[in-house]
């Protein structure tokens, strides 16, 4: 199955929820009014749009109603694709990792999928013919390190792990001293998921960041969040919360399979100004895949 099927298929239950509440709409409504946008909204919204993004989608519609002198409320169909799809290709969701070795630290709260997400893309990379080097810094949580041991064994690439408790900026010094001692090409770094202390939190970035800057100078770095889709606006709260602690560069969202909240990715892109990196498909080992903008926005209105 080819990328855009794999997509496709994934974003079955978020197509039907988007399409079922939005086509709705353009079959009750002929013309172009007020209450066609009344609804049209609510129908956005209750998509896992928001509030803010559907306000800016229907605000576009209405200037380009205006514009183009549209009635009918069929025609409009058309443009609401466009603008979807233009808020969804305005972030550059290319991967930056052109120094050796390159970084990619990994964040997010505890349950998301970030340890799976992060074996999944060593072997992304492994792939790629990349040497990929995994250190697991997530040291607060016992199950975090033997998960990320076992998705190192499964796509085959190294692993630096200290003990449970053990600081987990030590694990990245290791890591960063093993990365440059092995010509790594990349090193994917897990963190701990704890969100309950802000402060705690920021200082032990920011302490991993210091780290890295130093043992690593000017290597390509980025980091990702994971949000979970199926948390829906959930999702966009917890990107803002960790925004405030450090410069996130994009996100990985999991489980878009699984939930018919997909929508939330336009919601993402548009208010957090973060472009989606790579979207998680499936439970296979090849199923998370770097986000093509055009290709989502393609398979959303697939049916539509």
């Amino acid at each position: 199955m080819g990328f855009f099927d794999k997509l496709k298929s994934g974003l079955v239950k978020t197509r039907e929820s988007f399409s079922d509440k939005v086509n709705s709409v353009f079959k009750v409504f002929v013309k172009v009014d007020e209450e066609f946008f009344d609804e049209l909204e609510e129908a956005l919204i209750m998509s896992d749009l928001g509030v803010e993004t559907s306000t800016y989608i229907i605000e576009q519609l209405r200037e380009t109603v205006k514009r183009k002198r549209i009635s009918d409320a069929e025609d409009l169909k058309e443009e609401l694709k466009k603008v979807i799809s233009a808020i969804l290709t305005a972030n550059d969701c290319s991967m930056k990792l052109d120094t050796k070795p390159s970084v990619i630290l990994v964040i997010g709260v505890n349950g998301v999928g970030k340890t799976t997400s992060i074996g999944k893309l060593a072997a992304h990379y492994k792939e790629q013919g990349k040497n990929v080097l995994l250190a697991a810094a997530d040291t607060f949580r016992a199950a975090a390190i033997d998960q990320l041991y076992v998705w190192a064994k499964r796509s085959g690439c190294d692993i630096i792990k200290h003990q449970e408790n053990s600081d987990p900026a030590a694990v990245i010094f290791d890591a960063c001293k093993a990365a440059v001692a092995r010509r790594s090409d990349i090193l994917i770094c897990d963190t701990a998921g704890r969100l309950h202390n802000k402060a705690n939190l920021m200082a032990e970035l920011n302490k991993i960041g210091r780290v890295i800057e130093r043992e690593i100078p000017n290597a390509d770095k980025e980091i990702l969040i994971v949000l979970d889709a199926a948390t829906g606006q959930n999702a966009i709260s917890q990107a803002k919360m960790f925004a405030e602690t450090t410069d996130i560069t994009g996100i990985i969202l999991t489980k878009l399979d699984g939930t018919a909240k997909g929508g939330v990715v336009v919601a993402i892109s548009r208010e957090q100004n973060i472009p989606v990196k790579f979207i998680g498909v499936g439970e296979g080992i090849d199923d998370l895949q770097e986000f093509n903008a055009d290709d989502f926005a393609k398979a959303l209105f697939a049916e539509v």
